[in-house]
């Protein structure tokens, strides 16, 4: 019975990543009709405008929203295993934040002896950024039990890290100051299939590593010493989910500027909707949902106030905080 509910929750879930792909692709400030969509994806009006619409502009900021939308769930995911705590995210940690401040750095100081667009550059400063800020959380939640406290902690590590990056903006040309604005608050605008390319294979390699590791979070979830019980190397294992969760998180960053609330809200929403725990189920159900949410709120930021564009974490913030002040009911009724 079990197995047959998550078949009928991954198909659904698929399906609507596949409505919403088309709804992406099809709506926008030129309507383009289903059939030349079709065409476009199987390369046959190659001549028409409708192809360029498709496929250099909507076609790959689609794939790139269901990619970056798994691994920032993926990412909060794994977070919330680390913490024991269900809103526990890279956004609201000052994960996302940290890896947002070096990558403003690499774009206002180092441009001139590294291109801003270099992805190795931008990615490895992001990773560096998060990693920094996952630490100074890891410090924090060594002095303090409390796991509120530990949020309160990575929210103000958060506000730090962006507080020294609207001050590095500052510095930056006048000509780069209204991109790197538009980045800082969360865009998938401009994304190409270089860009897909390079952060599909980040952000699945980090997935599929994240799936070996589900026997040891099935463990961890029932506890440290049960998980020690079973021959879990909790040192190692804590080591690779840090890394994986600041990789995930750090490459989402430097490729769509921080994305809020996605990472904390998919993953309540997954174990709701599989009424599961397991790990093996609730990774790939994850990575499908966070295609799907932000394939919506992508396709909101676009379209509702069209010709203007609202950053996608405009949108995440709305859908997915209300998830979370749910979850702290949630806690509160139980406590």
């Amino acid at each position: 019975m079990k197995k047959n509910r998550t078949l009928s929750i991954y198909i659904v879930l698929l399906m609507a990543v596949i409505l919403l792909l088309f709804l992406n692709i099809c709506v926008g400030s030129v309507k383009v009709p289903f059939s030349e969509a079709i065409m476009s994806l199987v390369g046959k009006n190659k001549d028409t405008s409708f192809y360029d619409i498709v496929m250099l502009i909507r076609f790959p900021r689609a794939v790139g929203a269901i990619v970056l939308g798994g691994g920032l769930s993926l990412a909060g995911f794994a977070l919330q295993s680390f913490f024991h705590n269900p809103i526990a995210g890279p956004y609201l940690l000052g994960i996302s934040s940290g890896a947002k401040l070096t990558v403003a750095l690499l774009f206002v100081f180092a441009a001139n002896m590294v291109p801003s667009a270099a992805y190795g550059a931008k990615i490895i400063c992001a990773f560096l950024g998060a990693f920094l800020a996952m630490g100074f959380v890891l410090l924090c939640s060594k002095k303090i039990n409390n796991m509120a406290m530990l949020l309160v902690c990575g929210i103000m590590i958060g506000y730090i890290c962006s507080a020294v990056t609207d001050f590095v903006v500052t510095f930056a040309k006048e000509a780069d100051i209204v991109n790197l604005h538009n980045w800082t608050k969360g865009s998938l605008s401009g994304l190409t299939w270089m860009d897909d390319l390079v952060l599909s294979v980040i952000i699945l390699v980090a997935s599929f590593g994240l799936l070996a590791l589900s026997k040891p979070l099935s463990a961890y979830a029932m506890g440290e010493n049960y998980a020690k019980s079973v021959g879990v190397n909790i040192k190692r294992f804590r080591v690779m989910l840090v890394i994986i969760s600041s990789l995930l998180a750090a490459t989402v960053t430097a490729f769509a500027g921080p994305v809020s609330f996605v990472g904390i809200a998919v993953p309540h929403i997954v174990r709701g909707l599989t009424k599961s725990t397991k790990p093996i189920v609730l990774i790939p159900a994850c990575f499908i949902g966070g295609g799907a949410f932000c394939l919506l709120c992508d396709f909101v930021a676009r379209v509702i106030l069209s010709p203007v564009e609202l950053s996608i974490s405009t949108v995440t913030a709305f859908f997915g905080a209300p998830v979370v002040i749910y979850i702290l009911i949630q806690r509160r009724k139980r406590a």
